[in-house]
């Protein structure tokens, strides 16, 4: 006998929780952009950072966020997103801590 896999609703919460990652990933690096526009030359170092971080998790991240395709699992990928995800969480606090 044969054992069937019911993954149930997991895939969907997967997707739903990499796809809040990416919004919140957005969000701050938004408004690190907009912090370099109103700010001048002082917010261009960290917006730099931060589109080219945002943009290396979107390429990490868009297979499992949209459910296309086959994501590996485990590995460097999750690591190296965790590692961005702290990254921008200590951006956020900052941008938040100086009032935008």
């Amino acid at each position: 006998m044969t054992m069937v896999r019911d993954p149930g609703l997991q895939p969907e919460r997967t997707r739903l929780a990499w796809r809040r990652t990416l919004l919140a990933l957005t969000a701050v690096t938004l408004l690190t952009v907009r912090l370099a526009l109103i700010g001048g030359r002082g917010g261009a170092g960290p917006a730099a950072v931060a589109i080219l971080g945002w943009g290396v998790v979107i390429t990490l991240c868009w297979r499992r966020g949209t459910g296309s395709g086959v994501a590996r699992v485990g590995g460097r990928q999750v690591a190296l997103v965790g590692l961005a995800a702290a990254g921008f969480a200590l951006l956020g606090t900052l941008l938040v801590l100086r009032g935008l």
